[in-house]
Protein backbone atom coordinates (compact mmCIF):
# COMPACT_ATOMS: atom_id res chain seq x y z
CA UNK A 1 0.00 0.00 0.00
CA UNK A 2 3.12 2.50 1.06
CA UNK A 3 4.40 1.80 -2.79
CA UNK A 4 0.64 2.88 -4.15
CA UNK A 5 0.99 6.36 -2.27
CA UNK A 6 4.44 6.65 -3.10
CA UNK A 7 3.88 6.60 -6.99
CA UNK A 8 0.58 8.60 -6.48
CA UNK A 9 2.48 11.68 -5.17
CA UNK A 10 4.96 11.05 -7.60
CA UNK A 11 2.41 11.26 -10.76
CA UNK A 12 0.91 14.23 -8.75
CA UNK A 13 4.26 16.06 -8.45
CA UNK A 14 6.30 15.14 -11.89
CA UNK A 15 3.85 17.18 -14.12
CA UNK A 16 4.70 20.22 -11.53
CA UNK A 17 8.18 20.14 -11.15
CA UNK A 18 8.09 19.89 -15.27
CA UNK A 19 6.17 23.12 -15.38
CA UNK A 20 7.98 25.07 -12.65
CA UNK A 21 8.94 27.90 -15.24
CA UNK A 22 5.30 28.35 -15.96
CA UNK A 23 3.89 28.29 -12.32
CA UNK A 24 5.78 28.29 -9.75
CA UNK A 25 7.71 31.61 -8.26
CA UNK A 26 10.80 32.86 -9.80
CA UNK A 27 13.87 32.71 -7.39
CA UNK A 28 14.92 36.33 -9.29
CA UNK A 29 18.73 37.33 -9.35
CA UNK A 30 19.49 38.38 -5.98
CA UNK A 31 20.68 36.14 -2.96
CA UNK A 32 17.17 37.52 -1.10
CA UNK A 33 14.72 36.45 -4.34
CA UNK A 34 16.89 33.10 -3.92
CA UNK A 35 16.13 33.16 0.09
CA UNK A 36 12.87 33.97 -0.29
CA UNK A 37 12.15 31.03 -3.10
CA UNK A 38 13.96 28.45 -0.69
CA UNK A 39 11.51 29.57 1.87
CA UNK A 40 8.36 28.78 -0.12
CA UNK A 41 9.68 25.58 -1.54
CA UNK A 42 10.30 24.51 1.94
CA UNK A 43 6.79 25.33 3.10
CA UNK A 44 5.28 24.30 0.22
CA UNK A 45 7.02 20.28 0.59
CA UNK A 46 6.00 20.41 3.88
CA UNK A 47 2.41 21.41 3.30
CA UNK A 48 3.14 18.48 0.26
CA UNK A 49 4.05 15.96 3.34
CA UNK A 50 1.30 16.56 5.19
CA UNK A 51 -1.38 16.20 2.95
CA UNK A 52 -0.25 13.01 1.43
CA UNK A 53 -0.01 11.72 5.45
CA UNK A 54 -3.56 13.09 5.99
CA UNK A 55 -5.01 11.87 2.86
CA UNK A 56 -3.17 8.92 2.84
CA UNK A 57 -4.56 7.85 5.94
CA UNK A 58 -8.00 8.94 5.39
CA UNK A 59 -7.66 7.10 1.81
CA UNK A 60 -6.43 3.61 3.43
CA UNK A 61 -8.91 3.99 5.94
CA UNK A 62 -11.80 4.50 3.81
CA UNK A 63 -10.27 1.55 1.67
CA UNK A 64 -9.23 -1.00 3.98
CA UNK A 65 -11.98 -0.38 6.87
CA UNK A 66 -14.99 -0.59 4.35
CA UNK A 67 -18.58 -1.66 5.79
CA UNK A 68 -18.40 -4.28 3.43
CA UNK A 69 -15.41 -5.85 4.69
CA UNK A 70 -17.73 -5.99 8.26
CA UNK A 71 -15.98 -3.16 9.93
CA UNK A 72 -17.65 -1.70 12.43
CA UNK A 73 -16.99 1.95 13.38
CA UNK A 74 -14.86 2.58 16.68
CA UNK A 75 -17.10 4.82 19.20
CA UNK A 76 -15.09 7.05 21.59
CA UNK A 77 -15.58 10.49 22.95
CA UNK A 78 -13.37 13.01 24.55
CA UNK A 79 -10.11 11.19 24.20
CA UNK A 80 -7.36 12.50 26.20
CA UNK A 81 -4.33 10.82 23.95
CA UNK A 82 -6.48 12.63 20.68
CA UNK A 83 -6.77 15.77 21.57
CA UNK A 84 -3.13 16.00 22.66
CA UNK A 85 -1.98 14.51 19.38
CA UNK A 86 -3.90 17.05 17.17
CA UNK A 87 -2.75 20.07 19.04
CA UNK A 88 1.01 19.35 19.95
CA UNK A 89 1.84 17.63 16.64
CA UNK A 90 0.37 21.29 14.21
CA UNK A 91 1.84 23.38 17.13
CA UNK A 92 5.34 21.64 16.61
CA UNK A 93 5.01 21.63 12.81
CA UNK A 94 4.18 25.64 12.81
CA UNK A 95 7.06 26.36 15.54
CA UNK A 96 9.41 24.18 12.89
CA UNK A 97 8.18 26.23 9.94
CA UNK A 98 8.18 29.66 12.05
CA UNK A 99 11.83 29.63 12.32
CA UNK A 100 13.31 30.12 8.85
CA UNK A 101 10.59 32.03 8.02
CA UNK A 102 11.33 34.73 10.53
CA UNK A 103 14.65 35.04 9.68
CA UNK A 104 14.11 35.19 6.14
CA UNK A 105 11.76 37.88 6.88
CA UNK A 106 14.47 39.68 9.09
CA UNK A 107 16.04 39.91 6.26
CA UNK A 108 13.91 41.46 4.02
CA UNK A 109 13.02 44.24 6.35
CA UNK A 110 16.65 45.08 7.22
CA UNK A 111 17.08 48.24 5.17
CA UNK A 112 19.98 50.03 7.09
CA UNK A 113 23.01 50.72 5.83
CA UNK A 114 22.05 51.06 2.31
CA UNK A 115 24.65 52.98 -0.06
CA UNK A 116 21.93 54.30 -2.99
CA UNK A 117 18.47 55.54 -1.03
CA UNK A 118 15.72 56.46 -4.28
CA UNK A 119 12.06 58.00 -3.40
CA UNK A 120 9.71 56.20 -5.58
CA UNK A 121 6.31 57.91 -5.87
CA UNK A 122 2.99 56.98 -7.88
CA UNK A 123 1.55 59.03 -9.60
CA UNK A 124 -2.11 57.92 -12.03
CA UNK A 125 -0.51 56.45 -14.08
CA UNK A 126 3.75 56.92 -13.97
CA UNK A 127 6.19 56.60 -11.64
CA UNK A 128 8.50 59.42 -10.04
CA UNK A 129 12.32 58.83 -9.05
CA UNK A 130 14.22 60.87 -6.98
CA UNK A 131 17.59 59.54 -6.35
CA UNK A 132 18.45 60.94 -2.71
CA UNK A 133 21.84 62.56 -2.28
CA UNK A 134 23.53 64.50 0.87
CA UNK A 135 25.05 66.55 -1.98
CA UNK A 136 21.48 68.30 -2.36
CA UNK A 137 21.84 67.71 -6.03
CA UNK A 138 18.98 65.53 -6.27
CA UNK A 139 18.23 63.70 -9.81
CA UNK A 140 14.35 63.87 -10.63
CA UNK A 141 12.44 62.45 -13.14
CA UNK A 142 9.22 60.83 -14.39
CA UNK A 143 9.21 57.30 -15.85
CA UNK A 144 6.26 56.54 -18.09
CA UNK A 145 5.05 53.86 -20.48
CA UNK A 146 6.66 53.90 -23.99
CA UNK A 147 4.78 51.01 -26.08
CA UNK A 148 3.36 53.01 -28.85
CA UNK A 149 -0.35 54.06 -28.95
CA UNK A 150 -0.28 51.87 -32.31
CA UNK A 151 0.42 48.65 -30.40
CA UNK A 152 -2.28 49.35 -28.06
CA UNK A 153 -4.75 50.00 -30.40
CA UNK A 154 -4.29 46.93 -32.20
CA UNK A 155 -3.07 48.95 -35.50
CA UNK A 156 0.26 46.64 -35.30
CA UNK A 157 1.72 44.13 -34.47
CA UNK A 158 2.75 43.56 -30.17
CA UNK A 159 6.18 44.44 -29.08
CA UNK A 160 8.32 41.88 -27.41
CA UNK A 161 8.47 44.28 -24.44
CA UNK A 162 4.23 45.05 -24.95
CA UNK A 163 3.05 47.57 -21.88
CA UNK A 164 6.45 46.89 -19.70
CA UNK A 165 8.55 49.71 -21.20
CA UNK A 166 9.09 53.07 -20.44
CA UNK A 167 10.96 56.16 -21.44
CA UNK A 168 13.33 56.99 -18.46
CA UNK A 169 13.66 53.71 -16.73
CA UNK A 170 15.73 53.62 -12.86
CA UNK A 171 18.98 53.27 -13.09
CA UNK A 172 20.86 51.48 -10.35
CA UNK A 173 24.32 50.48 -9.64
CA UNK A 174 25.23 46.06 -9.29
CA UNK A 175 26.47 44.75 -6.01
CA UNK A 176 24.94 48.03 -4.25
CA UNK A 177 22.63 48.14 -1.76
CA UNK A 178 19.71 49.98 -3.12
CA UNK A 179 16.99 51.18 -0.91
CA UNK A 180 13.59 52.11 -1.83
CA UNK A 181 11.32 55.00 -0.25
CA UNK A 182 8.02 54.30 -1.76
CA UNK A 183 4.98 56.03 -1.45
CA UNK A 184 2.26 58.02 -3.62
CA UNK A 185 0.43 61.33 -5.15
CA UNK A 186 -2.80 59.95 -5.28
CA UNK A 187 -4.44 56.69 -5.07
CA UNK A 188 -2.97 53.30 -3.72
CA UNK A 189 -0.52 52.01 -6.44
CA UNK A 190 1.93 49.06 -5.51
CA UNK A 191 5.79 48.73 -6.86
CA UNK A 192 6.57 45.20 -7.90
CA UNK A 193 10.09 43.83 -9.43
CA UNK A 194 9.85 40.15 -9.63
CA UNK A 195 13.17 39.43 -10.46
CA UNK A 196 15.04 41.92 -7.97
CA UNK A 197 12.87 40.56 -5.27
CA UNK A 198 10.84 43.94 -4.27
CA UNK A 199 7.15 44.84 -3.81
CA UNK A 200 5.97 47.38 -2.06
CA UNK A 201 2.68 49.24 -1.63
CA UNK A 202 2.80 52.82 -2.49
CA UNK A 203 0.14 54.79 -0.16
CA UNK A 204 -0.72 58.28 0.09
CA UNK A 205 0.64 60.16 3.04
CA UNK A 206 2.79 57.07 4.26
CA UNK A 207 6.20 56.01 3.58
CA UNK A 208 7.06 52.26 3.09
CA UNK A 209 10.46 50.88 2.79
CA UNK A 210 12.04 48.47 0.78
CA UNK A 211 15.90 47.42 -0.59
CA UNK A 212 18.03 44.94 -3.19
CA UNK A 213 21.03 44.12 -4.26
CA UNK A 214 21.31 43.07 -7.83
CA UNK A 215 24.72 41.47 -8.48
CA UNK A 216 24.03 41.19 -12.36
CA UNK A 217 23.82 43.65 -14.83
CA UNK A 218 20.66 43.81 -16.68
CA UNK A 219 17.24 44.46 -17.37
CA UNK A 220 14.31 44.02 -15.13
CA UNK A 221 10.58 44.58 -15.39
CA UNK A 222 7.62 44.81 -13.36
CA UNK A 223 4.23 46.46 -12.94
CA UNK A 224 2.12 48.30 -10.56
CA UNK A 225 0.31 45.59 -8.92
CA UNK A 226 -2.49 47.56 -6.90
CA UNK A 227 -5.82 48.21 -8.76
CA UNK A 228 -5.17 51.98 -9.52
CA UNK A 229 -7.72 53.44 -12.21
CA UNK A 230 -8.23 53.35 -15.61
CA UNK A 231 -4.67 53.07 -16.64
CA UNK A 232 -3.33 50.79 -14.05
CA UNK A 233 -2.39 48.12 -16.60
CA UNK A 234 -0.15 50.71 -18.48
CA UNK A 235 2.10 51.97 -15.62
CA UNK A 236 4.91 49.48 -16.03
CA UNK A 237 8.69 49.55 -14.25
CA UNK A 238 11.99 49.32 -15.82
CA UNK A 239 14.78 48.64 -14.02
CA UNK A 240 18.65 48.83 -15.66
CA UNK A 241 21.66 47.59 -13.28
CA UNK A 242 24.52 48.64 -14.64
CA UNK A 243 27.97 48.69 -13.48
CA UNK A 244 28.84 51.22 -10.69
CA UNK A 245 31.26 53.16 -13.74
CA UNK A 246 28.29 53.35 -15.78
CA UNK A 247 26.15 54.17 -13.50
CA UNK A 248 28.50 57.20 -12.21
CA UNK A 249 28.37 58.10 -15.35
CA UNK A 250 24.57 58.77 -16.10
CA UNK A 251 24.41 60.19 -12.59
CA UNK A 252 26.39 63.00 -13.91
CA UNK A 253 24.70 63.45 -16.98
CA UNK A 254 21.51 63.55 -15.42
CA UNK A 255 23.06 66.51 -13.32
CA UNK A 256 24.21 67.98 -16.48
CA UNK A 257 20.94 67.64 -18.09
CA UNK A 258 19.20 69.36 -15.58
CA UNK A 259 21.62 72.29 -15.05
CA UNK A 260 20.77 72.89 -18.60
CA UNK A 261 17.17 72.70 -17.98
CA UNK A 262 17.90 75.24 -15.47
CA UNK A 263 20.19 77.67 -17.78
CA UNK A 264 17.18 76.86 -20.69
CA UNK A 265 14.43 77.83 -18.78
CA UNK A 266 16.61 81.81 -18.21
CA UNK A 267 16.40 81.90 -22.46
CA UNK A 268 13.80 82.71 -24.96
CA UNK A 269 13.30 79.61 -26.94
CA UNK A 270 12.36 80.28 -30.81
CA UNK A 271 9.02 78.69 -31.76
CA UNK A 272 10.48 75.59 -33.80
CA UNK A 273 12.74 74.62 -30.06
CA UNK A 274 9.20 75.15 -28.13
CA UNK A 275 7.15 73.42 -31.03
CA UNK A 276 9.38 70.11 -31.04
CA UNK A 277 10.15 69.80 -27.37
CA UNK A 278 6.41 70.11 -27.02
CA UNK A 279 5.32 67.51 -29.07
CA UNK A 280 8.01 65.01 -27.03
CA UNK A 281 6.16 66.55 -23.79
CA UNK A 282 2.39 65.57 -25.26
CA UNK A 283 3.63 62.37 -26.60
CA UNK A 284 4.73 61.38 -23.47
CA UNK A 285 2.48 62.99 -20.86
CA UNK A 286 -0.73 64.23 -22.70
CA UNK A 287 -1.48 61.69 -25.92
CA UNK A 288 -2.93 58.61 -24.11
CA UNK A 289 -6.13 60.65 -22.40
CA UNK A 290 -6.28 63.63 -25.27
CA UNK A 291 -5.38 61.19 -28.56
CA UNK A 292 -2.39 61.31 -31.04
CA UNK A 293 -4.55 64.04 -32.95
CA UNK A 294 -6.10 65.57 -30.11
CA UNK A 295 -9.44 64.39 -30.74
CA UNK A 296 -9.70 63.56 -27.41
CA UNK A 297 -10.52 60.19 -25.83
CA UNK A 298 -10.48 59.75 -22.07
CA UNK A 299 -10.20 63.28 -21.78
CA UNK A 300 -11.59 66.40 -23.46
CA UNK A 301 -10.24 67.01 -27.13
CA UNK A 302 -7.52 69.18 -27.44
CA UNK A 303 -8.30 70.66 -31.17
CA UNK A 304 -10.59 73.33 -30.90
CA UNK A 305 -11.00 73.27 -27.01
CA UNK A 306 -12.82 76.20 -25.66
CA UNK A 307 -9.96 76.37 -23.19
CA UNK A 308 -6.63 75.61 -25.34
CA UNK A 309 -7.95 78.64 -27.80
CA UNK A 310 -9.28 80.83 -24.11
CA UNK A 311 -6.94 83.04 -22.31
CA UNK A 312 -3.69 81.57 -21.63
CA UNK A 313 -3.35 82.35 -17.97
CA UNK A 314 -6.47 79.64 -17.34
CA UNK A 315 -4.96 77.15 -19.73
CA UNK A 316 -1.51 77.20 -17.13
CA UNK A 317 -3.20 76.76 -14.79
CA UNK A 318 -5.65 74.14 -15.79
CA UNK A 319 -1.96 72.22 -16.80
CA UNK A 320 -0.53 72.59 -13.13
CA UNK A 321 -3.00 72.00 -11.29
CA UNK A 322 -5.13 69.66 -12.92
CA UNK A 323 -9.05 68.96 -12.24
CA UNK A 324 -9.95 66.90 -9.19
CA UNK A 325 -12.25 64.10 -9.35
CA UNK A 326 -10.84 63.72 -13.20
CA UNK A 327 -8.29 62.28 -14.77
CA UNK A 328 -6.70 65.13 -15.56
CA UNK A 329 -3.53 65.09 -13.59
CA UNK A 330 -1.85 68.22 -11.82
CA UNK A 331 1.23 68.31 -13.95
CA UNK A 332 2.84 71.62 -11.96
CA UNK A 333 5.04 69.27 -10.29
CA UNK A 334 5.63 66.79 -12.82
CA UNK A 335 7.29 69.11 -15.69
CA UNK A 336 9.93 71.28 -15.61
CA UNK A 337 9.21 75.33 -16.99
CA UNK A 338 10.91 74.92 -20.09
CA UNK A 339 8.47 71.71 -20.95
CA UNK A 340 5.71 73.30 -19.47
CA UNK A 341 5.99 76.28 -21.92
CA UNK A 342 6.55 74.03 -24.35
CA UNK A 343 3.64 71.72 -24.09
CA UNK A 344 1.33 74.68 -23.54
CA UNK A 345 2.86 75.82 -27.40
CA UNK A 346 2.15 72.76 -29.18
CA UNK A 347 -0.98 72.53 -27.82
CA UNK A 348 -2.30 76.15 -28.69
CA UNK A 349 -0.75 75.87 -31.97
CA UNK A 350 -1.34 72.58 -33.01
CA UNK A 351 -4.29 69.71 -34.15
CA UNK A 352 -5.33 73.18 -36.39
CA UNK A 353 -5.57 75.26 -33.10
CA UNK A 354 -3.10 77.86 -34.75
CA UNK A 355 -3.18 80.30 -31.87
CA UNK A 356 0.16 82.07 -32.94
CA UNK A 357 0.60 82.03 -28.97
CA UNK A 358 4.40 81.39 -27.51
CA UNK A 359 4.59 80.77 -24.06
CA UNK A 360 8.03 80.72 -22.73
CA UNK A 361 9.52 79.05 -19.37
CA UNK A 362 9.67 82.35 -17.94
CA UNK A 363 5.94 82.97 -18.59
CA UNK A 364 5.22 79.33 -16.35
CA UNK A 365 7.37 79.70 -13.20
CA UNK A 366 4.85 81.08 -10.97
CA UNK A 367 2.06 78.08 -11.78
CA UNK A 368 3.98 75.39 -10.96
CA UNK A 369 3.71 73.98 -7.85
CA UNK A 370 7.47 72.79 -7.18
Amino acid sequence: MGRIFSAAAWFLVAPLAEAGNQINMSPGVTEMGGNIFELHMLIMWICVGIGVLVFGAMFYSIFAHRKSKGHQASQFHESTQVEVAWTVIPFLILIAMAFPATSTLLDVYDNDESELDILITGHQWKWKYEYLDDSGETVVFFSNLATPQEEIYNTQGKGENYLLEVDEPLVIPTHTKVRFLITANDVIHSWWVPEIAVKRDAIPGFINEAWTRVPEEGIYRGQCTELCGAYHGFMPIEVHAVSRDEFDSWIAAKRGIAAAQTELAMQTLSVDELMDEGKRVYDSACLVCHGAGGEGGVGNAIAGSPVVLGDIAAHMALVADGVSGTAMQAFGDQLTAVDMAAVLTYQRNAFGNNTGDVVQPGDVAGTKNG
